[in-house]
């Protein structure tokens, strides 16, 4: 069994010409966990997946792994990103038994390039988004009072600031 991360902040960071934005990978058998992350004022350029999270990511180095333990993605918060010449927006495909939870999504803007007609794709992944283009999937678009307040409560706590909604 993995262990985990979580209470991370990152800021001000600027990421060009690259394969992968920001991006979470794990899968069955890793357990553990990744919690309470928030990553703010981004800048993309010329990258081809910007938010990407997959619990379905490699294999075990050996067959002494738990098939049972299953990893905890939730309440990751990203906002303040900006992005030109984005080929895919995001791409979150959580694990049926174990779905990524407390997605937030805050004032992203998104420019893509022609090159994918995907700019979204998600599964088993529950969330929150508001100011986000182009529009997330279903799965992350439906503000609802719980899941915002959720969010901006993780902002405060992990940042030291006051949230404003």
């Amino acid at each position: 069994m993995s262990g985990g991360i979580s209470n991370v902040l990152v800021e001000h960071t600027h990421l060009f010409n690259s394969n992968s934005g920001i991006e979470f990978r794990t899968t069955k058998g890793r357990g553990g966990y990744m919690k309470e992350i928030v990553i703010s004022d981004i800048q993309m350029e010329n990258v081809h997946t910007a938010f990407a999270a997959t619990g379905n990511c490699g294999s075990h180095p050996d067959d002494k792994f738990d098939p049972n333990a299953l990893p905890l993605l939730d309440h990751i918060t990203l906002k303040d990103v900006t992005g030109k010449n984005i080929t895919i927006a995001g791409n979150f495909s959580g694990i049926e038994e174990s779905p990524f939870t407390n997605i937030c999504l805050s004032n992203i803007t998104l420019s893509t390039n022609s090159s994918s007609p995907i700019t979204w794709e998600c599964s088993n992944v529950s969330g929150f988004s508001d100011s986000v283009l182009p529009e997330p999937c279903p799965e992350l678009g439906n503000p609802s009072y719980d899941s915002s307040s959720s969010c901006f409560y993780l902002l405060s706590s992990i940042s030291g600031k006051t949230a404003v909604q």
